[in-house]
């Protein structure tokens, strides 16, 4: 049996889930804004080349606190994205996850970190020129878990002519007023030398008021009426963020922001929000459809 034989044989009696198989695409650029490089993760559909002029849709996935651009895929979230467009449940598009660190997505009180700068004006750019997004409001997405949720919607909210579709999981919505959590955080404590990092110590109002998903959903309500918004939470969640959500889902409704909000029975973590992923994936999916 020559090789070109044996070669055909093999690709006829492969299964064809391998055959259809996504694949990442891991790596790092040099941001200026930040003055550092910045690793990121690009999952890119089956029958992905950069040589096609075809152009698809982008969903950015924000990581949460403690994690990295690769927890999901290393996770089961490629699995999961494979089997779903293997029974044409999401169609095709480019999943790119960046590191995040600890920054909630934001610039820093102080000016330091200037992490939303990099995203708009320098991530987004870069991914869609390099990997063939379309540039379109219609045609990007962007979804987050806890802290990633926390910026999926400030994003959305604040830039609501960027986005067509939001959603996030288990979002770090936090109801309380920065004098509460002034008076909550322990000095020396982790959590509260990360969030003086970010929000400043005291806590910034100026600063939070500007970054808060509540505030900018309330300001371009109207906006947001062409923009796809879903979220969800568990009841059980261990930081509370579940009263942030419901306390999200009554204001959108009360300014009759159409949106989508579920409280499961579960908890904050990965295996919850893995567990209720495919239907973040599903409704980006179906908005990047309604648009074509």
């Amino acid at each position: 049996m020559t090789r070109s034989i044996r070669l055909l044989f093999f690709l006829l009696v492969l299964p064809v889930s391998l055959l259809a198989q996504s694949r990442i695409d891991c790596s790092v650029m040099k941001s200026r804004v930040l003055g550092e490089p910045v690793h990121y993760c690009v999952l890119l559909p089956s029958g992905y080349s950069v040589s096609n002029a075809k152009r698809y849709p982008v969903l950015y996935f924000l990581h949460g606190l403690g994690q990295s651009e690769k927890t999901l895929f290393d996770t089961g979230g490629w699995t999961l994205i494979d089997d779903l467009r293997q029974q044409h449940k999401v169609g095709d598009f480019l999943l790119v996850a960046p590191e995040g660190k600890s920054t909630f997505y934001i610039n820093s009180a102080d000016g330091q970190v200037r992490y939303s700068d990099f995203f708009l004006r320098e991530f987004m750019p870069f991914v869609e020129e390099k990997f063939g997004g379309r540039r379109t409001k219609n045609a990007r997405g962007i979804t987050g878990v806890s802290m990633g949720g926390y910026g999926a919607l400030r994003f959305a909210f604040a830039y609501p002519e960027l986005f067509g579709s939001v959603s996030a999981q288990g979002a770090a919505l936090m109801t309380e007023s920065p004098q509460h959590l002034n008076a909550a955080f322990r000095p020396g404590a982790p959590m509260s030398s990360m969030m003086a990092a970010v929000f400043g110590r005291p806590v910034n109002v100026v600063h939070w008021r500007k970054y808060s998903p509540f505030v900018l959903a309330r300001r371009n309500a109207a906006a947001l009426h062409h923009e796809a918004i879903y979220f969800n939470c568990g009841d059980k969640d261990q930081y509370g963020f579940e009263k942030g959500a419901q306390a999200l889902d009554r204001q959108l409704t009360s300014d009759h922001v159409p949106h989508e909000f579920h409280l499961y029975s579960g908890d904050h973590s990965l295996g919850f929000f893995l567990q209720h992923f495919a239907e973040t994936l599903a409704f980006h999916s179906r908005a990047f459809a309604k648009q074509k």
